[in-house]
């Protein structure tokens, strides 16, 4: 069943893209000026689905994510000037300067936490959504991870365990087809289909080319109704495009590790375009603004800021 979107829709999901989309290029540009204090992995290309899973979102939502998760951290409403300030490693971030990108997380808005560790956070994520169910509380955990990651054991642990503890998870793969430099036909099997296999172990799975914005709306929505209702783990694997190099800020199109007329075609289906086709320039053109002018202040923001103290070192760690 594929849904036509009302105009209000449109215009929520489009705000949201544009939100990710900007602020990631935003990055990107001001790299080099050297006041960023960590790596970056950027999620230029990989925006659609986040954009469209923030209409889905509740605030009592656990979402947890991997070093690229500028953009779910925006799904959930995070606030742009603390992030950019954890990036600057200043004490206005989010975990005053000590996380940095890819160690992100806000308690506030129930964003748990990115890990460096490919499939670190799905156990995590299951742990979550075990202790919404033992607290009887209607809310959903949002795990997201790569095609990398279903190669992890702890993935299936993981699912398996979802699956005979009927824990309300939700379960997003956003497949880019690579894992650092090597594509998917040198880590698995030809034909392999991740969805496929979560379907053979009792987890009802989803799965969206990632063609139209109405297509993964669609998979999206009777996704997260049905693990909503059933109080089940649900499986998603959305198709989606890289577009900058996995770690930094720039293009990696020198390094000759995927054929660039693939990505070429991911860069004419661009969704921007796609939203832009059903929005009138004057909302295209306020939104915008509205955006640009957010980033910009959130910048300010991070510059102006306080760097953490010395004493500042002490706080926050665990002592038994």
């Amino acid at each position: 069943m594929v849904y036509s979107l009302t105009n209000q829709d449109i215009e929520k999901i489009y705000k949201k893209f544009i939100e990710i989309r900007f602020l990631e290029l935003e990055i990107s540009k001001r790299y080099s000026e050297g006041k960023m204090r960590c790596p970056v992995h950027l999620s230029v290309g990989q925006e659609i689905v986040p954009s469209i899973l923030s209409l889905f979102v509740k605030k009592t939502d656990y979402f947890i994510s991997t070093h690229r998760g500028h953009a779910h951290y925006i799904a959930k409403n995070g606030n742009i000037p603390e992030m950019i300030s954890e990036i600057y490693g200043k004490k206005t971030g989010t975990s005053e300067g000590k996380g940095g990108s890819m160690h992100l997380i806000d308690t506030k808005v129930n964003f748990m936490g990115t890990s460096a560790i490919v499939g670190n956070s799905i156990p995590v994520g299951v742990g979550l959504g075990l202790s919404n169910k033992i607290n009887k509380k209607n809310s959903l955990s949002f795990v997201f991870f790569g095609d990398g990651a279903t190669e992890e054991g702890v993935f299936y642990e993981s699912i398996n365990f979802a699956a005979l503890k009927e824990i309300p998870v939700v379960f997003i793969c956003e497949n880019n087809k690579y894992s650092v430099y090597s594509p998917l036909d040198v880590r698995q099997p030809k034909n392999r289909n991740i969805h496929k296999i979560l379907n053979g172990i009792g987890v009802k799975s989803f799965f969206s080319k990632s063609k139209s914005v109405e297509e993964i709306y669609s998979t999206l929505e009777q996704a997260i109704r049905y693990s909503r209702s059933k109080r089940k783990p649900v499986f998603i694997e959305c198709m989606t495009s890289r577009w900058l190099e996995h770690c930094g800020p720039n293009e990696d199109n020198d390094l000759n590790y995927r054929d660039i007329k693939e990505l070429d075609a991911y860069k004419k289906n661009d969704f921007q375009e796609k939203l832009e086709d059903k929005l009138n320039i004057t909302y295209i053109k306020k939104t915008q603004k509205q955006i640009i002018k957010k980033i910009n202040s959130a910048f300010k923001f991070a510059d102006l800021s306080s760097t953490p103290k010395k004493e500042d070192l002490k706080k926050h760690v665990f002592k038994n």
